[in-house]
């Protein structure tokens, strides 16, 4: 016997997309707590970290799926999603400012859409 749940929220009913920020940091493991402080005293609502590979200026960076000498010098990518450019610049320039002068990292912003912009604004 299939069953199937339908949850529906009034704001389903109008599917419009929001103008919206996003800020990405590219950063070594161990600035991960620092960081994440500095996104949530920013009034963002949520982030998504997940392991992050490739090769920048000073070296090659290996994912989580490959042997890291020390986990926490291994490299992570943090998306949040704001209401606007303002929050995500501040976001972005305290990453830079508080995290960047010892370690390695990077910044920079895009321009998203969103559905239910309720759930990224913390008004």
């Amino acid at each position: 016997m299939d069953l199937f749940i339908h949850l529906t929220y009034p704001e389903d009913i109008n599917m419009t997309y929001h103008k919206a920020k996003k800020a990405v940091i590219i950063a070594e493991k161990i600035l991960t707590p620092k960081i994440l402080d500095i996104i949530e005293s920013s009034g963002a609502r949520g982030y998504t970290v997940v392991p992050a590979g490739g090769k920048g200026a000073h070296h090659q960076h290996y994912t989580s799926e490959r042997a890291s000498v020390v986990d926490d010098f291994s490299t992570v990518r943090i998306e949040v999603i704001v209401k606007n450019k303002s929050i995500a610049e501040t976001i972005g320039n305290k990453v830079v400012a508080e995290c960047f002068s010892q370690y390695s990292g990077i910044v920079y912003l895009e321009d998203v859409e969103i559905l239910r912009p309720a759930k990224f604004n913390s008004d």
